[in-house]
């Protein structure tokens, strides 16, 4: 039989990380077993559901490589896969759980079911021995679902899990409006579209007996089930907006690569095996099975992701390299003509080395482009505001204005000299001009920087630096 499997974001807020690794993580699994996977919208909270996260959430999962067979914006047998769509067929199917004795109309406000609850409780009786109604009109109130048994299942991540009959209380299926609640829009998804495998956030687990009665009840196979790990911040605590950025959007508007965050996604909870942290996409389908993830919440290292992204960047060939960075440093400087960018092609493999994200390309090589250097506060006040620094900028006008050659070498050879004629250490030489001709303590390589960015310009900078003091 082949796999189907699905990921099922609601439009409501941005793709989070956390619903991008269970996407990843169907994605990998229908990849590995030759499968079917499938992108629908759970959008029946119309309130708050709005064309804008949906874009979001589909874009987010292209720019992460996570392409799909059936669902929304590629189509397939079930029309367009949202739920906003199928509200027919969720009062048919409710209708018709009715019709067949397991499920009922119930009108009672909630703070009278919930007193009900209680002296169920206080009797030693099924919480839904007074809820039910069968006197109550067919076409008035919300539709219960009756549960009347205990139901077990094994979830691939859990293991073998029971939910008692008693501990769950009849549930809404379909709201006095008309509208259907999660429990049946899902699984009546689930059935028709006929999905195998349900691998989803371990937040999820008390809707799953609920979930295995109503597919039992239509007269389906329930899929098998597989609740991922939460994942978790530095603080052992639910990863949140207090842990900092929490969307993929973030993530990408940040200066990550889209193979980076896949690579690290792929890791919060399954490992590839071979003490292997960085790998590609089709090692991670070879390997990857759902039985092979991790029980215990995983971290969401913030650090570990950085690293792994300036590991990236720094395999990358350095064309490859210039290529993703050149929209960063055009949004930051403007368009540049083909002789403005060869200055930082120039710089290219040496800002590489350099750089953890793609935005950190586009603020070193800033002052390449800037007509008006602005220097950094923090690196003005420890670097310039030293006894001696007019000297130095001095002796760096001196030395460079002498050359008649502007390159690297010989720039490096010119400024070398000084530390020793100066009587001080290198970097009390090399930082204040670093500061003066780029802005900042941080840039590329001195010298080559000094090359990249010209000789009339190099000069103009030192003196502006020498004035300011």
């Amino acid at each position: 039989m082949t796999t189907r499997l699905r990921v099922a974001p609601s439009p409501t807020g941005n793709l989070h990380v956390g619903t991008a690794r269970a996407a990843l993580y169907n994605w990998l699994y229908a990849r590995h077993t030759g499968g079917v996977f499938i992108v629908r919208i759970d959008d029946t909270d119309r309130e708050r559901s709005t064309p804008e996260y949906e874009a979001n959430i589909l874009d987010s999962l292209r720019w992460l490589g996570l392409d799909w067979d059936e669902g929304v914006g590629v189509g397939g047998p079930h029309g367009d896969y949202r739920q906003s769509s199928r509200f027919d067929r969720y009062r048919e199917v409710a209708e018709s759980l009715v019709a067949s004795g397991v499920a009922y109309y119930d009108d009672r406000s909630e703070e009278e079911l919930e007193e009900l609850r209680q002296r169920a409780q206080r009797e030693g009786k099924h919480p839904a021995y007074y809820i039910r109604r069968p006197d109550t009109p067919r076409s008035e109130g919300a539709i219960r679902f009756a549960v009347e048994e205990s139901v077990e299942f094994v979830d691939l991540v859990r293991g073998e899990i029971r939910f008692e009959a008693d501990a769950i209380d009849d549930f809404v299926i379909l709201r006095s409006d008309g509208t259907p609640t999660y429990h049946l829009a899902s699984t009546v998804d689930d059935v028709d579209y006929e999905i195998t495998h349900v691998a989803r956030g371990e937040d999820l687990l008390s809707s799953t007996p609920k979930h295995i009665l109503l597919t039992r009840a239509m007269g389906a196979e329930p899929p098998v089930y597989a609740h991922l790990p939460l994942l978790f911040g530095a603080d052992g605590k639910k990863l949140s907006k207090r842990h900092g950025a929490t969307s993929v959007t973030e993530f990408r508007e940040a200066g990550y690569l889209p193979e980076a965050m896949v690579n690290y996604l792929a890791l919060l909870g399954w490992s590839p095996g071979d003490d292997l942290t960085i790998f590609d996409l089709d090692l991670a389908i070879e390997r990857f099975d759902l039985a092979d993830v991790q029980r215990n919440p995983a971290v969401f290292d913030l650090d570990k992701l950085t690293w792994l992204n300036g590991e990236y960047i720094r395999a990358m060939a350095v064309e490859s390299f210039a290529e993703r960075v050149r929209p960063w440093v055009e949004d930051e400087v403007g368009p540049l003509s083909d002789d403005e960018w060869a200055r930082f092609e120039e710089l290219a493999p040496l800002i590489q080395e350099r750089t953890k994200l793609l935005r950190e390309a586009a603020e070193q090589a800033r002052f390449l482009y800037v007509s008006e250097i602005t220097y950094d506060e923090a690196s003005w006040k420890k670097v310039m505001e030293k006894d001696g620094v007019s000297e130095v900028l001095d002796a760096a006008l001196d030395a460079l204005g002498a050359l008649s050659d502007w390159n690297a070498e010989a720039i490096e050879s010119a400024l070398r000299a000084l530390p020793e004629r100066l009587g001080l250490g290198a970097g009390k030489v090399f930082q204040p001009v670093r500061v003066a001709v780029t802005g900042s303590a941080v840039s590329p390589p001195l010298f080559e920087s000094l090359a990249a960015l010209g000789r009339e310009t190099s000069i103009a900078r030192l003196e502006e630096a020498r004035r300011r003091l």
